[in-house]
């Protein structure tokens, strides 16, 4: 498994090696020492998978604040997902600046995003599976989110606002300027 920064250098593709044959193939899809000498050290607590029946389904941008924040790391088990991560660290050179890649199940690319970051994801295909790690446990007291079309981080979601679904947390979310510093 390859480690690779994008753009925004905390933010991590993480690129599993897959052995096929005739039967199919075979990958490992987390290895701690592996993360670690890739810059990942976080020790993971709780896995979430959510199921996404149709496309253009957005969810998120989410994040957690202290002393509850969480880093995240995406794979998608069916399907594929445009993620996407955006920088909310107040002092960080590339505050407001986000990281969008597209994964799906035929790959097995995963996104890392670490602490500091609001996180989100369009479906692109019917019937998509996400299952992500996280090193804190949900709370609802720190739970928060950033609007997802918010034309200041500029995301080129593949869905107009019309065609998105969203929750109505998503839809209620604030703009990046109205949410202070969070991290």
């Amino acid at each position: 498994m390859d480690v690779i920064e994008t753009r925004i250098p905390a933010v991590k593709r993480i690129v599993p090696k897959r052995f096929g044959d005739a039967r199919g193939w075979f990958s490992e899809t987390f290895r701690t020492d592996v993360l670690a000498r890739g810059g990942i050290a976080c020790a993971f607590v709780q896995d979430n998978q959510s199921f996404s029946a149709p496309k253009g389904t957005v969810r998120g941008l989410h994040f957690q604040v202290a002393p509850q924040a969480q880093a995240k790391l995406v794979r998608v088990l069916a399907g594929a997902i445009l993620d996407v991560a955006v920088d909310l660290r107040r002092d960080s050179p590339t505050y407001g600046q986000h990281v969008a890649v597209t994964l799906d199940a035929q790959g097995g690319d995963q996104l890392f995003v670490p602490h500091g970051f609001a996180h989100g994801f369009c479906t692109l295909t019917p019937d998509t599976m996400v299952a992500y790690k996280v090193d804190a446990y949900y709370s609802p007291a720190h739970d928060r989110a950033l609007v997802w079309n918010d034309p200041a981080i500029g995301i080129a979601w593949p869905v107009s606002e019309a065609e998105a679904m969203l929750s109505d947390k998503d839809r209620r979310a604030p703009r990046l300027s109205e949410l202070g510093s969070v991290f």
